[in-house]
């Protein structure tokens, strides 16, 4: 049996290290892309914005599948710079559906929650609800989900072409500020510095899901996409995420739980966003999963608490 290649994008980041260890663990051959911390070996180092350098990475590589994780991803970032927003999550994105479309690889394209208004009442969102982003982010990723989903279904491949959204993520770590909620953890340790005071949003809902669950979804869906022999009944936009609902004040309350710490210094906010603010975050954008379930993939999620004791080594009773 020939080894089935995945390639993905973002290799070094977060969810990127958790994609490539899942194609692993299922005994795919895998290569990912990066840039300052590429390797040159496991993990190429590619310039997304050059299409001659993606090209040669996938005629190396011979991928079946691509998993395109790199993306800049935080919104108060993307709102400072948004001409290099859009040249990473619109424009490197068409570039890389055209290559992966022209060579016959399935692309699939990591988008998000903040796709969607999140206004109260609205959630949960099917996948094919009406996208309405707040903020600069969330309208590069819609964006590139135009921008993959076209370009595939111009070259009458639409198949081929899959947006996956997910919501904020957590999970194993270089440093805690990868992650909007891992960083939390830190900001649990700074409230306990004499003079602490530190205001924490209380009003919008997150749903933080596990990078490794992430992980094993990607590989679930290229498997069951690459197997099948009609592609045109699949759906073209999937969701995953966490039924775990939390505020980042309540997820600080997590954290000093588990760590048995206290936060007085930490003030709940429940006034929502600032009308001055530059980036506006949505309310609640809690994601169905009904289209995953429907074509049999496990939507099943690593319990946050349980995993934030093991992560911690915080085995009290």
């Amino acid at each position: 049996m020939s080894t089935k290649t995945a390639l993905v994008t973002g290799a070094t980041g977060l969810l990127g290290r958790q994609v490539v260890k899942a194609f692993e663990r299922a005994d795919w051959s895998v290569k990912g892309t990066g840039h300052s911390r590429a390797d040159g070996v496991a993990i190429l180092k590619v310039d997304l914005a050059k299409p001659n350098e993606v090209e040669a990475a996938l005629d190396k590589v011979k991928p079946n599948v691509v998993v395109h994780c790199a993306a800049n991803r935080f919104p108060d970032k993307c709102d400072k710079d948004p001409e290099g927003t859009r040249a990473l999550n619109v424009i490197a994105t068409e570039s890389l559906a055209s290559l992966c479309a022209a060579r016959d690889i399935l692309l699939i394209y990591i988008s998000t929650d903040y796709v969607f208004p999140g206004k109260p009442g609205d959630a949960p969102y099917e996948a094919d609800a009406t996208p309405q982003p707040t903020n600069l982010y969330g309208q590069t990723k819609l964006d590139g989900e135009h921008a993959t989903l076209g370009v595939f279904e111009k070259a009458n491949k639409a198949g081929l072409g899959v947006v996956l959204r997910v919501p904020v993520l957590y999970g194993d770590a270089e440093m805690p500020a990868e992650s909007a909620v891992n960083v939390l953890m830190d900001t649990v340790w700074k409230a306990q510095e004499p003079g602490a005071a530190i205001k924490m949003d209380h009003w919008a809902l997150r749903y933080p899901t596990n990078t490794e669950d992430v992980g094993r979804v990607c590989h679930d869906v290229a498997a069951k996409y690459l197997s099948a022999g009609d592609r045109s009944t699949l759906p073209r936009i999937l969701q995953f995420s966490s039924e775990d609902k939390l505020t980042k004040y309540e997820i600080c309350q997590t954290f000093a739980e588990i760590m048995g710490l206290p936060i007085t210094a930490i003030e709940p906010n429940t006034e929502g966003n600032d009308p001055n603010a530059a980036v506006q975050r949505p309310y609640d954008c809690h994601l169905s999963t009904a289209a995953l379930k429907q074509i049999g993939i496990d939507v099943s999620t690593q319990d946050f608490i349980a995993w934030w004791r093991w992560q911690v080594r915080a085995f009290r009773k």
